[in-house]
């Protein structure tokens, strides 16, 4: 745990960290498989990119066949995190669904994001996307739960989530999970149709670690103490 305030030690990531730990040795909860993404999930992660009731709430465009295809064959090269500004994405796997593009090994239902804000404050940003069909079965809370989860391992102090305002489902979980509400910017970004809103949500390694208990849903992750 990084303990930076009232005199504590100055905060310190394990980085690089890359995710060749986790194709060795994917995230299990109990329901998922978390490991990253591949070339071959891109038919199933075209599957919600091609959505307008997704991509609303993302900085993403709707895409193609095509365009998912490169979009997808681009984040599996984003390996590591290093330096400020690096994201890395998960593929949410969800065993024994059929996926679109085959493979056997269950299909992929959403993804995750975590990118190094600040290395020298130890800060990180989360994100996550699921799709449509399997919202409201609790895959997202359990999927995040295992990203904070890695986020503290690496030893994030602080981890925050930017949500769009009209994100209801985004905003419950972040709440579900303990994030606080600290900030709403109004009208800081234009999705081409309009202006949008955007909440801050955040909490540190200490709120999150008191929030988990022995025994909980999610194995721990490579680097984690």
């Amino acid at each position: 745990m990084n303990t930076t305030a009232h005199g504590g030690t100055p905060p310190k990531l394990l980085l690089p960290f890359d995710l060749a730990a986790l194709d060795v040795s994917p995230i299990r909860t109990a329901r998922l498989v978390l490991r990253p993404i591949r070339a071959r999930d891109a038919d199933d992660i075209h599957a919600y990119q091609r959505l307008p009731e997704v991509v609303a709430y993302l900085p993403w465009p709707l895409r193609d066949r095509e365009a998912s295809h490169e979009h997808t064959e681009l984040r599996t090269k984003q390996r590591a995190l290093a330096a400020d500004g690096d994201g890395v994405a998960l593929a949410i796997v969800l065993p024994g669904e059929p996926g679109i593009g085959g493979g056997g090994e269950g299909r992929v239902i959403g993804d995750l994001t975590l990118i190094l804000t600040s290395a020298a404050h130890a800060q990180v940003a989360v994100g996550w996307v699921l799709h449509p069909d399997f919202q409201g079965q609790g895959y997202a809370r359990e999927a995040a739960t295992a990203l904070l989860d890695l986020a503290t391992g690496l030893g994030a102090h602080r981890i925050a989530a930017s949500v769009d305002t009209a994100n209801e489902p985004s905003q419950a979980l972040c709440e579900r999970l303990g994030l606080r509400k600290e900030a709403t910017f109004h009208h800081d970004r234009h999705d081409g149709t309009g202006w949008r809103d955007t909440v801050i949500y955040a909490l540190t390694d200490a709120e999150w670690l008191a929030r988990r208990t022995p025994g909980a849903d999610t194995t721990a992750p490579p680097g984690a103490h």
